[in-house]
């Protein structure tokens, strides 16, 4: 697969890397451990060097796979995790107090067997703690040689700003596909003004942009899409005008609607590096191979011109998790 520079950071990655969240954390995963760590190897195998978690995820789980799955070709991977939460738990709030900060970094080297963190992410903004005192902190364990970058996930343009005066930020990562494009308005230009790449997460709208989830499906009961406002049954139906748009693009370039969907994407900027996740490994093989499909300007334009007479019903989050998103 191809690299690409997340900004001008000199960190370079795969064109898409992987999102391993759902392997074990918030879509009832059914997958066993040794299936999950089969499917990261598998990942690496077919070109992706970029590999997300956080310690979040699970908590601990999900970092703990990641490091056993890595071990064998940790030197040739980049490996992206986040702190920012009381007890890695997002339901008992924020926290990047320094301390906290310094904890998390060091129980995550010990859960992914290594040394170094490639690309260490604030998970959410953390109004109690000036994003100078984070900034910092990472800056200070970038010295000692404990984190490699600095990231920041979901946070505004003015946080940004902040944040980056004290220690360079390489990335930042949020939500964007299709059918979330707000990051086009502010977040975009700020990044591409400061030099920091972008890695969306959801790049194909938690599922729904591949087409495979209509008004009908049903989700395991503890699939957080049941909490999110974008998922209900009334929703769903009317977005799947979305999804139509898609569809009938996919069919023109004999590609599927997953595929379109991360090709338009890679198409909008040189330093947008998505970062879809599955659990299966046709599922996998098939997102890398949209890594392959060059959308032409006219491809671009029909599908911008198709998208923009739809709006979008719901919100993307619960109250509880939009309260955490600072902009």
């Amino acid at each position: 697969m191809k690299k690409r520079m997340l900004g001008t950071s000199g960190l370079e990655v795969s064109t898409l890397g992987l999102g391993c969240m759902g392997l074990n954390f918030g879509y009832a995963s059914n997958v066993t451990s040794a299936e999950a760590v089969q499917l990261i190897r598998e990942a690496f195998e077919v070109g992706v060097t970029f590999f997300d978690t956080a310690e979040a995820y699970g908590p601990f789980s999900n970092e703990e796979l990641l490091g056993q799955a890595l071990a064998p070709f940790r030197n040739d991977v980049v490996i992206a995790t986040k702190f920012g939460f009381k007890e890695g738990k997002p339901a008992l709030g924020a926290d990047s107090r320094p301390e906290t900060i310094r904890a998390v970094t060091e129980a995550a080297l010990k859960r992914l067997k290594t040394d170094v963190i490639d690309l260490l992410y604030q998970h959410r903004v953390d109004s109690s703690v000036p994003i100078e005192e984070v900034a910092g902190t990472v800056k200070e364990l970038i010295a000692e040689g404990k984190v490699k970058h600095f990231g920041l996930s979901e946070a505004g343009t003015a946080t940004i700003r902040r944040a980056h005066a004290v220690q360079p930020v390489a990335a930042l990562q949020s939500e964007y596909s299709l059918w979330w494009r707000e990051p086009e308005a502010e977040i975009l230009p700020t990044l591409e003004e400061l030099g920091i790449g972008f890695v969306p997460f959801s790049p194909l709208g938690k599922g729904f942009l591949t087409g495979k989830i209509d008004e009908i499906t049903s989700f395991a009961k503890d699939d957080f899409r049941n909490t999110v406002p974008r998922f209900s049954q009334e929703n769903r139906k009317a977005n799947s005008v979305l999804v139509d748009v898609l569809t009938a693009k996919a069919s023109e370039r004999k590609a599927t609607a997953a595929q379109i969907a991360l090709a338009w994407l890679l198409a909008q900027k040189p330093w947008i590096v998505p970062i879809p996740g599955t659990t299966k490994v046709h599922r996998l093989q098939e997102n890398i191979a949209s890594a392959e499909i060059i959308l032409s300007e006219s491809d671009l334009q029909e599908i911008n011109q198709a998208v923009s007479q739809i709006e979008v019903q719901g919100r993307r989050y619960s109250e509880s998790s939009q309260k955490m998103i600072n902009r």
